[in-house]
């Protein structure tokens, strides 16, 4: 089998030093695929520019929290979403706070208020992903949170970000963050197996996005070797990987203390070498759409 691989690009229509990032690689090639956050400020030009060109493979990250220090957004929706807002009626920091404290038909509620407020805006979408993995209910183990996400994949016939397969890199990954045990993930996975079939949601097969917890975060050269080997790495199937990119400015650096990690992975999927790398090792490129015909949905 082909090792067949999509690059989804994250946090499309969060700023934007986001958006020109998320641009120039669709238009060099060095991404397949991009998600874009309803709730932020810069989601309006992400949706011009996709409804622009229809050729690439644009989807909705779905978005629960709202992570950063200063830089925040509330739900899109208008009405019945007290559970799902902190104290300062903005989303929630983190995942496990989202579960902790969501009510779950309010959930439903925003998750179909972003897919209607980009379909409304022109965006005929490729897929739905999940900001900071908050749908997959694994933090609290609530997993009607997930069920009803697919639920709504399956209402809009759309793929979804999650792995048919789990490995003990995925395991391992940090960026995942999965914090709990690998036979309750095992017995998990099955009755996801089963439940995106029955729904006809195409998913990947495998989910391995990068770590910045060792020698990569040192210089530019360190995360270059590093993505080359991870990618070195990938099993037969479809992996996705995902990355943030953003260009370097002060809006980003306002944003996010970490916005050298977005500079970099912006700077080194631009580079027409690393598709050639990937290509050479005999990776296969493509993107959700790709992915929907070759399950056959």
């Amino acid at each position: 089998m082909s090792k067949y691989v999509i690059i989804n690009a994250d946090d499309f229509g969060m700023c934007n030093a986001a958006n020109r990032a998320v641009e120039e690689l669709f238009e060099c090639g060095g991404i397949t695929s991009s998600t874009i956050m309803a709730p932020c400020a810069w989601s309006y030009d992400a949706v011009k520019f996709a409804a622009a060109h229809p050729e690439y493979a644009i989807g909705i990250h779905l978005t629960t929290t709202s992570e950063w220090g200063t830089y925040r957004w509330a739900p899109v929706n208008q009405n019945n979403t007290a559970s799902l807002r902190d104290e300062e009626g903005f989303m929630w920091h983190e995942s496990d706070q989202f579960e902790e404290n969501c009510d779950l038909d309010e959930v439903k509620g925003e998750i179909i208020a972003q897919i209607e407020k980009l379909k409304s805006l022109g965006l005929n979408p490729s897929h739905f992903d999940n900001h900071m993995g908050s749908l997959y209910g694994i933090y609290k183990g609530r997993t009607e949170i997930l069920e009803a996400t697919l639920g709504i994949c399956a209402l809009y016939g759309m793929p979804f970000r999650i792995p048919a397969k789990f490995t003990d890199a995925q395991m391992n990954n940090e960026t995942l963050d999965i914090n709990i045990p690998r036979e309750m993930i095992d017995a998990i996975f099955d009755k996801i197996n089963e439940a995106t079939t029955m729904l006809k949601i195409a998913t990947p097969d495998f989910l391995m996005p990068g770590e910045w917890n060792g020698s990569q975060s040192e210089s530019f050269e360190n995360y270059k070797k590093y993505i080359y080997d991870l990618y070195a790495s990938f099993e037969d199937g479809v992996t996705e990987t995902y990355i943030h990119p953003a260009k370097e400015c002060d809006e980003l650096k306002a944003i996010t203390g970490s916005w050298q990690r977005r500079v970099w992975e912006y700077e080194l999927f631009k580079d027409p070498e690393t598709r050639k790398y990937f290509e050479s090792i005999g990776l296969k490129l493509i993107n959700y759409r790709d992915l929907k015909e070759l399950r056959g949905y």
